[in-house]
């Protein structure tokens, strides 16, 4: 009795922009997870929380990171994820490809590759301004590495965890 005929334009119309607004919700859904940002700084924390000299390595799976000396961001097809280290602060390390660190941070990239900091740095005034150098530094998100490592090492009253993504 108070239906409307099915044949009228409005109806089809109707149906037709809310079946478009279902589609586009659909679409938009990510495909996968965001990354585990949770475990990512659960294995900086095994390190960093390490009375001697420990490595640790995780694989990531996400396209960039974000590392800062209290915080960690991952961004990958499902989205962004960050995490809070427990232990902080660490030292973000650059790495020699992307020079954003200059020779300072090629110097701690070695450090956290696995020689001593004595081999590298002439004191341990060097290695601490070079650590307070790149705790310092604003975070950028920069394309991420296939496994992020990290180094906790100290030496004569300085105390560092290296990490880099």
């Amino acid at each position: 009795m108070f239906d409307a005929p099915l044949d009228a334009w409005y109806i089809w119309f109707g149906v037709t922009i809310a079946s478009l607004a279902v589609l586009g919700v659909a679409i938009e859904l990510p495909t996968a997870p965001p990354p585990n940002a949770a475990s990512v700084a659960d294995t900086v924390d095994s390190v960093a929380g390490c009375s001697y000299t420990a490595t640790a390595e995780h694989p990531l799976s996400a396209r960039k990171i974000k590392l800062g000396p209290r915080r960690l961001g991952l961004e990958g097809a499902g989205g962004t994820a960050h995490s809070t280290f427990v232990y902080g602060p660490i030292v973000p390390v650059g790495g020699t490809t992307t020079g954003e660190y200059g020779r300072s941070g090629e110097r701690l990239d070695r450090v956290l590759s696995g020689s001593p900091p004595s081999a590298v740095f002439d004191s341990p005034a060097d290695f601490r301004a070079a650590v307070r150098n790149s705790q310092e530094r604003r975070p950028v998100w920069k394309r991420a590495e296939s496994t992020l490592r990290a180094r906790c090492v100290s030496w004569e009253g300085v105390d560092a965890t290296l990490v880099s993504g």
